[in-house]
């Protein structure tokens, strides 16, 4: 039985790639994680040594709080079972009238695991609305396989190697999603999507956490990830530790150890439009 989702829910899932709104924040919660944010944000503004990391949970007390939430994790086990990896999580934050945007793509692109069962749960910590670049994108394209992509690097593109699928998408056949901060959606690794600039005067923020079944394995070296639900009976990946206050020195080093391990794994992958996850890409 299901915990939060409705089978017309998972259904559509299974049929678009894609389910939204869920509420999973409330007001409260909305407040306190954007006022965190803001302040780390000013921190590196003033010239400050941190900014927000790669894996920003292990380094965040607020951030491993937010990627545990039960209500996250109910609508996640609903779809990938109840042992739940969190993989990664970035943070997308567009200001406003700004050109920062995502280019059509596919997250798996360079994931590098051997399955495609990935689920990302797109948090919004501001409203995200079409006129403040809003996620696109093509219901049902999560069926295709991995597509070639090429790599821009483009300077305004959010993406790591700005990378784009290489075949035209018929943009007619685009769905925006719209949420109100607190809300989140849930989308399949392989689904097509994008998000245009940001038009308006208000900024837009939201959090893609990464959540996978233990049973996904690493094709392409060494990883870690953080068991948030359940049990791992596969061990396939590295347990990652929980901060007790942000910027733990006790969990320093390991950090560096995983961000190196995550490097080469990440940064090893092949030219765009290559198969590295098996077969499952």
């Amino acid at each position: 039985m299901a915990k939060t989702l409705t089978q017309v829910q998972i259904e559509r899932y299974n049929q678009t790639g894609c389910i939204y709104p869920i509420r999973v924040l409330s007001d409260d919660d909305v407040n306190e994680y954007r006022t965190q944010l803001d302040g780390l944000q000013a921190l590196n503004a003033a010239g400050g040594r941190q900014s927000i990391p790669h894996k920003p949970y292990l380094q965040l007390t607020w951030l491993a709080e937010l990627v545990r939430n039960p209500r996250i994790l109910d609508a996640v086990e609903d779809l990938i079972g109840e042992d739940i990896l969190c993989w990664n999580a970035n943070f997308f934050i567009k200001e406003g009238r700004t050109p920062a945007h995502v280019t059509w793509h596919q997250d798996s692109t360079y994931f590098g695991l051997s399955s495609a069962d990935v689920v990302t749960a797109w948090i919004a910590l501001t409203d995200s609305v079409e006129a403040n670049g809003a996620m696109q994108f093509i219901p049902g394209s999560h069926v295709l396989d991995q597509l070639p992509h090429r790599e821009t690097f483009g300077a305004d593109n959010l993406l790591s190697r700005g990378q784009e699928i290489m075949v035209d998408v018929d943009k007619a056949k685009s769905d925006t999603i719209s949420l109100k901060a607190g809300e989140m959606s849930l989308h399949h690794c392989r689904l097509v999507h994008n998000s245009p600039p940001n038009a308006s005067e208000h900024r837009r923020v939201g959090l893609a956490v990464r959540y996978i079944p233990t049973s996904i394995k690493q094709t392409l070296g060494e990883d870690s990830a953080t068991l948030v639900r359940g049990q791992d009976r596969y061990h396939h990946f590295s347990l990652e530790p929980r901060p007790a206050r942000d910027f733990d020195p006790d969990v320093s080093e390991s950090y560096r150890k995983i961000m190196a391990n995550n490097a080469k794994a990440l940064y090893r992958a092949p030219a765009a439009g290559r198969d590295v996850s098996g077969g499952e890409r």
